[in-house]
């Protein structure tokens, strides 16, 4: 398959390649210079001899893998224009996460957006999502297909605090990805009235402090490995997924076993992880939001990734609009699942 249309980007065998800046977005292996979309294992991996990212994402990535794991770290603040060979580029907020941009590419070919991964519901911890736009659009497609409709946060948070009122002598523990989905549902919870201190598997606490160090209010704090099994009782223990079906889980008294995932309007995964109290949370766009993206960008191209990719594209085809999916080895579903 040849992707190539506006003369900016193709696919080798890292990934999305741009020819006329000689740079890759979020290489599957090591490059010479990688830019990248944000924090998650499944875009920013190390190894990269230059590194480019928002400044949040740079210390993110020194955090995940330290100082040592790029040769160099280069930012670029949003909206920051950074001349690289033959083309223009500038980072436009994302929504997925703390420090998540989309990659906008410029030059005598006109304007190319990669969106990486993106949200379009408020977030607390994260600057908002902005459409670009662009000829070209290259869009994730996680939960590509027309069943996935998030509902709103609000009522999935409504439904953990009503689990802690009805069961009081329990502990609420809700798997959560270290990065992102951890300090959201933090933040969120704090918005909905909830003052108590929630308590963190220790795998959570270095991303959650460095969100309060870039100013996110996170709130107070315990760790969950060091307290008293009976004061947990009636309180939110958030920790990841692997935990919770490890004897690790045999601390918390009488746990409700809760997940906060896009996934869980698949109620069979639900069930298959034992999971009492499926929340409907995620970090991506869901089918409607991903369709009215696409249009709200004005690209007459799209190349769908990550996900659901055959679903879009036809969707985008009886638009009137080009559409191809790149089919990237390693992106067909995230790597990094418990972070959707």
């Amino acid at each position: 398959m040849s992707v190539d249309a506006n003369g900016y980007l193709t696919l080798n065998d890292a990934g999305l390649y741009c020819p006329a800046g000689d740079f890759h977005i979020d290489p599957l292996r090591p490059v010479a210079r990688a830019v990248v979309t944000h924090g998650h294992g499944d875009h920013c991996r190390p190894g990269m001899g230059k590194l480019l990212c928002t400044p949040q994402t740079a210390a993110i990535a020194r955090v995940r893998y330290g100082e040592t794991a790029f040769g160099q770290i280069e930012t670029l603040a949003l909206g920051e224009v950074l001349r690289l060979g033959e083309v223009s580029i500038w980072l436009a907020p994302a929504g997925h996460v703390l420090g998540s941009a989309q990659v906008v590419i410029e030059g005598k070919h006109g304007r190319a957006v990669v969106s990486g991964d993106y949200k379009r519901r408020f977030d607390p911890t994260c600057a908002p999502f902005e459409p670009v736009a662009c000829d070209l659009f290259v869009t994730e497609a996680t939960f590509g297909l027309p069943v996935f409709t998030h509902p709103p946060i609000e009522g999935e948070i409504g439904r953990l605090l009503a689990s802690l009122a009805t069961f009081p002598e329990r502990a609420h523990a809700v798997s959560v990805y270290p990065l992102g989905k951890c300090q959201r549902l933090i933040a969120e919870l704090r918005r909905a009235g909830w003052e108590a201190p929630i308590y963190l598997h220790g795998s959570l606490r270095k991303l959650t402090d460095l969100y309060e160090q870039l100013g996110v209010a996170m709130g107070p704090k315990l760790d969950a490995t060091a307290a008293r099994k009976e004061e947990m009782a009636g309180q939110i223990v958030l920790a990841p997924a692997s935990a919770l079906r490890d004897t690790w889980a045999r601390r918390l008294p009488d746990p409700v076993i809760c997940a906060a995932s896009g996934w869980m309007r698949v109620r069979q995964r639900a069930r298959q992880g034992g999971v009492e109290l499926p929340m409907v949370i995620s970090d991506h766009a869901d089918w409607g939001e991903l369709c009215a993206t696409i249009l709200e960008t004005g690209a007459q191209t799209t190349w769908v990734t990550h996900g659901a990719e055959d679903g879009l594209v036809h969707w985008a085809r009886t638009q009137g609009l080009t559409a191809e999916a790149l089919a990237i080895a390693g992106r067909e579903n995230g790597a990094e699942g418990e972070a959707e």
